[in-house]
């Protein structure tokens, strides 16, 4: 079992979803953001305690070599990365960057409209653009204060 695979399944048994791993260029510092989309007021400092008290004994166990684990609730910039996360947060603004251009573009800032045959739809201020999930390279939620 590879160590994504691995974390996957230790935390979604938790009861939490693993919204991204990032790991130092080593492998020294494994940094996981965690999510729970029916709790209000998102993740708090007990939850990311939990899932890292139970994270360290599952990778002692299956001898997982790593210097600091890292747990966090995603932020209110939170990265966008599945298809079910384009879904979830239709309706919300987003940054989006693409791996290749489209029409000589590569940012977009606009309107998340869900996803509609594969392809994440997005309303920007030229109007609606389709964009492939595969094309995507990152897409994160922009904050909003009130």
């Amino acid at each position: 079992m590879d160590l994504h695979e691995l974390l996957e399944k230790t935390v979604t048994g938790l009861g939490f979803e693993l919204v991204d791993v990032e790991q130092s260029p080593r492998g020294r510092v494994l940094r996981l953001f965690i999510d729970k989309p029916e709790k209000e007021g998102g993740i708090d400092v007990e939850d990311c305690a939990t899932v890292s008290n139970h994270l360290t004994r599952v990778l002692a166990v299956e001898n997982v070599d790593y210097d600091r684990l890292e747990v966090s609730s995603p932020g209110l910039d939170r990265v966008l990365k599945k298809l079910a996360d384009f879904e979830r947060f239709a309706g919300s603004e987003v940054n989006l960057r693409l791996r290749l251009p489209l029409a000589g573009r590569r940012n977009f800032n606009g309107i998340l409209q869900g996803v509609r045959d594969g392809k994440v739809c997005l309303t920007i201020d030229t109007g609606d653009v389709e964009l492939e999930l595969s094309n995507v390279d990152k897409a994160r939620l922009v904050p909003k204060f009130d």
